[in-house]
């Protein structure tokens, strides 16, 4: 085990009543009425302030020469590194392993009617029992949404094509949740090939083609489901990238966590979401944690949440499936993870309570502060960011972990 696997405290990751963080083979829909996390909760850089300039508002290939043309910032312990995200196999070494999100992005924004009232249906995430969460959004004009306060209980929503979708409860108890369950229409995942498009924020400059938001590690799902939202920290990967990088040495190793619906303007953290860790994966990492060989990496903060909802105390990773409520905080600290690829988060944004947990309090200001410095962009379309341990001082930052 790696010194950062001994930064571990309390766990704090709420499950939903009646549930685990896990539920392996999960039949049923998780009661998404419990919010996880602690209200209150500040992150690290809560002070810190991004400029509007510093968004990303189009893909990378599209300002440069292609999707590894965006900047890595590379945080080991306190120190910080300044390079191109094409240089990533050089800060990477034989025998590590990359833990990669396979889920396909959903074009998951559906124009809709509410009575007379236009509105915009972001479907977030598939329930066993066939119903779907939704989020309703008030067209903003320019191809954007804003909020839109949730309900009424029992308004029908008219779709394209003749379809329509009931809204029955709210996943929150509050009466405003932002989140519905919804009784869908069938075939939502042909609805939303024929009607639907990607889900874009007010930061980008237009809308883009689906492909922009689907990843070189994107499989399709048998059931259709996927991300409302892109695993945007595996975004920059080229297959030339990727065949560099198993050609030197570096292990890929799969999982799956469908996200769901971000809350753009609360900042909230997520509602429990799907994932599968399969056997495969799970041997993986178990070896290469037990021969001490090389460093477990996760790229994005869902495969930190995916992989870690596997993982026993016993720092052991078992083959898992169903639903994850976890909420990855420098209190409860990271079990396998050793480092993380990610995007640059808002300053409150959840996002930042996990890479606090793998990078401590000080190594992830300094990071953030450089990034300011240094003009990097941020959003799913910005710059990445390499978090990797001290092994230089072999020695946790547990200190800077604590609340």
């Amino acid at each position: 085990m790696t010194a950062r696997g001994r930064c571990e405290g309390g766990d704090v990751a709420l499950a939903a009543p009646g549930r685990g963080g896990a539920q392996p083979g999960a039949a049923d829909s998780p009661a998404l009425d419990a919010r996880p996390g602690r209200a209150g909760e500040a992150t690290a850089l809560e002070a810190l302030r991004v400029p509007d300039a510093l968004s990303a508002r189009v893909p990378a290939e599209q300002r440069g020469a292609g999707r590894d043309d965006v900047r890595l910032l590379v945080s080991r312990g306190r120190a910080v590194a300044h390079h191109a995200f094409r240089e990533l196999p050089e800060q990477l070494r034989a025998g590590d392993v990359l833990v990669v999100n396979t889920s396909m992005t959903l074009p998951a924004a559906v124009n809709g009617r509410v009575g007379g009232e236009r509105v915009v249906v972001h479907f977030s995430t598939r329930g066993a029992d066939g119903r779907w969460a939704v989020e309703l959004r008030a067209p903003r004009g320019a191809g954007v949404t804003g909020p839109r306060p949730g309900g009424p209980a029992g308004a029908v929503v008219r779709l394209p094509g003749g379809r329509a979708l009931v809204l029955e409860e709210p996943l929150g108890p509050a009466a405003g949740a932002r989140l519905w369950w919804a009784r869908a229409p069938e075939r939502v995942p042909e609805l939303l090939r024929g009607y639907g498009r990607p889900i874009r924020y007010g930061y980008t400059d237009r809308d883009q083609l689906l492909s922009a938001y689907r990843t070189v590690f994107a499989v399709d799902s048998p059931d259709g489901s996927g991300s409302a939202e892109m695993p945007s920290a595996a975004r920059p990967f080229t297959v030339p990238l990727v065949a560099e990088l198993v050609r030197r040495g570096v292990l890929f190793a799969p999982l799956s966590l469908h996200t769901g619906v971000a809350s753009a303007e609360a900042h909230e953290p997520p509602y429990p979401e799907r994932f599968a860790v399969p056997a495969a994966t799970a041997w993986l990492v178990n070896a290469v944690r037990a021969a001490g060989s090389g460093r477990v990496v996760a790229v994005g903060t869902t495969a930190v949440r995916a992989l870690e909802s596997a993982v026993g105390e016993d720092g052991v990773v078992r083959p898992a499936e169903g639903w994850t409520d976890l909420v990855v905080t420098p209190r409860r600290g990271v079990r396998v993870v050793d480092g993380l690829l990610t995007g640059l988060h808002e300053p409150q944004a959840s996002h930042l309570l996990m890479l606090e947990a793998v990078a401590g309090r000080e190594a992830l200001r300094r990071g953030y502060e450089a990034a300011l410095q240094e003009r990097y962009l941020w959003h799913e379309f910005g710059d990445v960011h390499l978090i990797l341990p001290d092994e230089e001082h072999n020695a946790p930052d547990c200190f800077s972990n604590e609340w």
